[in-house]
């Protein structure tokens, strides 16, 4: 026999053990042949395809990203829920120093003072514009009415 007939039996022979190995039902099988002694990792057995997760992170890519866009879209505002604070709208009467604002809140009366605001952190981080006459959402803390937190300018 020439060299190349003994590779193709070689090859041939082979072959045929790592198509048994891979046809296995058994998950244990590795891709060596079931009769060889040499010692195999476990990260080199076949795995079932019934343990492979359809949300990993080759799969799916374009459907998450989708879903990134359509959260990107909402026009809602989310807010976290907070229950030690009490939430009103206001409107800003004069600006101050330090981003100081002194806003009337909307559904008070005209005998109520003016509450003495400033800006959240978002929003200073935002370059968030606020000038007098503008719409604004206050935090005001239960313990003093007459201070407050702007954390939300309406268009």
């Amino acid at each position: 026999m020439n060299k190349l007939a003994q590779i193709l039996v070689v090859l041939f022979i082979f072959g045929s053990s790592v198509v048994r190995a891979f046809t296995a039902n058994d998950p244990s099988t590795n891709f060596l042949p079931r009769n060889s002694n040499y010692a195999v990792a476990p990260s080199l057995r076949t795995v079932p395809v019934s343990s492979i997760s359809s949300g990993s992170a080759l799969f799916g890519k374009k459907e998450a990203r989708a879903q990134g866009n359509e959260s990107k879209r909402k026009k809602n505002r989310v807010k976290k829920v907070k229950d030690d604070v009490i939430e009103v709208n206001g409107i800003v009467l004069e600006s101050l120093p330090n981003a100081m604002f002194r806003c009337a809140i909307e559904e008070a009366p005209d005998t109520q003072e003016p509450v003495l605001a400033t800006i959240s952190g978002k929003i200073r981080k935002n370059f968030v514009k606020i000038l007098v006459g503008d719409k604004v959402l206050m935090e005001l803390s239960p313990y003093d009415l007459t201070r407050g937190r702007i954390t939300f300018r309406h268009r």
